[in-house]
């Protein structure tokens, strides 16, 4: 997944992400590419000390945002998207796990990117909240978003069947599903 987002360059072979090409990326393109990518990771990576809005707000305003009516509309449709347009004015630890996950999707959807990426989005969370927030996820892909999602976790994948790929001494492959 850090890869996909150029945080650890790729090593070796071809792979291309959103019209970027991850072997010949220039340092100043990330940024760029950044902005195309919605990043959901296992921790959350919510700023403490801000609350669920100010917590949005940075990241619109770290992405060249500077409309504030367009940015607090914004704000306003993630949250709502997730859920959770009354908690703007919460802190982060007045959160449980799993409304602090919702949050951090509203965050990846905010410069309405064209992929998602949801590194063990469920990997801190209890198994009931694990299938809300894949509910979460389903709907927002329902409504046109790609998602890749990492996850260890194999009573989800057959929970959520979609297409599968796994990772195995160093080999991608796709894993076929069988209903029964």
């Amino acid at each position: 997944m850090k890869t996909l987002y150029a945080d650890l360059p790729l090593s070796e072979g071809q792979a291309s992400i959103v019209d970027y090409d991850l072997a010949a990326l220039k340092e100043s393109n990330i940024p760029y590419l950044r902005r195309k990518i919605g990043i959901v990771f296992q921790d959350f990576k919510l700023l403490p000390d801000r609350s669920i809005h100010e917590n949005m707000l940075f990241v619109l305003k770290a992405t060249g945002w500077t409309d504030k009516r367009e940015m607090e509309a914004k704000i306003d449709e993630v949250l709502e998207k997730v859920d959770l347009k009354t908690f703007s004015t919460k802190m982060p630890h007045q959160l449980s796990g799993g409304e602090q996950q919702r949050v951090a999707i509203a965050r990846a959807l905010l410069n309405d990117p064209e992929l998602i990426l949801a590194d063990e989005p469920t990997g801190n969370l209890d198994p009931q909240t694990s299938v809300e927030i894949m509910e979460v996820l389903r709907k927002i892909n329902a409504n046109g978003k790609t998602i890749i999602m990492a996850t260890h976790d194999y009573a989800l994948i057959m929970k959520f069947p979609s297409k599968t790929l796994k990772c195995e001494k160093a080999t991608l492959f796709e894993v076929v599903q069988r209903t029964v």
